[in-house]
């Protein structure tokens, strides 16, 4: 087979990316390890920032995020279980779009196969070969027999533990990295939301956050110690606890319920430079990770996107290969700004067991300056909305 470009990953980054290239009449294969409802399967964040609104728009996938998303346009946040509310439009003038990645990835899918577009799944082994060279191609396995692609480029979209990043040598890559010493124990459960719009919770206790997929299933969140176990924490114990940390009016009003899915997940902040070497251009989680925390992570595989697409398509349709070349410059100048913010938003809301009451103390009058600051709220907005592609 014989294709320009070759995207690793079948996720929302690498078929947005394929979806655009295609309404640009620039042919690709997207190569995907897991199947199709194991990819549709994956419980992940839903904040979508304005500019990737606008983006799966102009990819013709956005007529049912319209439909059934939410426009939030502003958040809640808590100290001492007292809540104020950030105006996102009055102090950053436009909104965010609750929506979640499941939905969009299965928009993107609908798209694809409606567009004849080649995802091929299950295609074990994948390998990039010849990146280095003008005329790189890429290998997998399917069905017992390997296949070859031909290519001019490829494109990682294949996450954090993909084969993709692992291909540029030891000697360019440059790897930045923060663990953060908790989880988050997150719950998803079939009852209406304690609030139309988000609650983040700073606590004595630990963080806590409340969120939404729609008006008929929320999604909670509680910080615990990096090493908890999920089997450890019993719905009762974990809507006691969640009780505890968010405001009380909230707490009063919280509808409880069966969790249909609770699970674990690690905060780290990564980075990965350079972002292209050779034929190979990473995207997404191949390159860097967030704390979910300022909701960034899905957004800034977005704005990647974005930016590799310019480039791509500038390519073949005017043959300027500028925006190739200044690509990963381009791209991690946004994600140096949203790590920043992810980072800011971590600290300030959750609790380090080694802050004791100073550190405590410092939090709380943080976020009280927030809470009487325009020009610390529209910061704080402007960020979170998203900042200019």
């Amino acid at each position: 087979m014989r294709t320009p470009v070759v995207i690793i990953g079948g996720g929302p980054s690498g078929l947005l990316l394929s979806q655009l290239l295609h309404l640009a009449g620039v042919e690709n294969v997207v190569l995907e390890r897991r199947t199709r409802d194991y990819v549709l399967g994956r419980i992940r964040a839903g904040v979508l920032e304005w500019g990737t609104v606008e983006m799966l728009r102009a990819a013709g996938v956005g007529a049912r995020m319209d439909r059934e998303g939410f426009v939030h346009e502003g958040t809640f946040l808590a100290a001492r279980n007292a809540q104020f509310r950030v105006d996102f439009v009055q102090r950053a003038g436009k909104p965010v779009m609750v929506y979640g990645q499941t939905e969009v990835t299965r928009d993107l899918y609908f798209a694809r196969a409606a567009s004849g577009g080649t995802v091929i799944h299950e295609a074990e082994g994948v390998t990039p070969h010849g990146l280095d060279t003008s005329a790189p191609w890429v290998t997998y396995v399917k069905n017992g027999t390997e296949e070859r692609i031909d290519c001019e480029f490829v494109i990682g979209c294949d996450g954090f533990h993909g084969v993709s990043r692992g291909c540029i040598p030891a000697s360019v890559l440059r790897e930045t990295e923060r663990v953060y010493p908790f989880g988050w124990l997150g719950i998803l459960s079939e009852t209406p939301p304690v609030s139309h719009e988000l609650i983040y919770a700073n606590h004595a206790r630990g963080f806590a956050l409340c969120s939404m997929r729609n008006a008929h299933l929320s999604r909670y969140y509680l910080q615990v110690p990096v090493d908890a176990h999920v089997e450890n924490w019993s719905d009762d114990r974990f809507w006691d606890e969640l009780r505890r940390r968010i405001p009380h009016e909230a707490a009063e009003t919280l509808v409880t319920g069966p969790s249909i899915e609770k699970s674990i997940a690690p905060l780290r902040s990564y980075v990965a430079e350079p972002m292209r070497w050779g034929r190979l251009f990473l995207c997404g989680d191949a390159a860097h990770i967030v704390p979910p925390t300022g909701a960034k992570g899905l957004n800034l595989a977005m704005s990647d996107v974005h930016y590799l697409s310019e480039a791509l398509i500038a390519h073949y349709r005017d043959g300027e290969p500028g925006g190739l070349d200044t690509y990963s410059e381009r791209a991690l100048a946004r994600v140096w700004k949203a790590t920043r913010f992810s980072w800011w938003m971590t600290t300030t809301l959750h609790r380090f067991d080694d802050q004791g009451a100073f550190g405590q103390r410092i939090q709380e009058a943080e976020i009280d300056y927030l809470a009487s600051s325009p020009a610390a709220q529209a910061a704080m907005a402007e960020n979170y909305v998203g900042l200019p592609f």
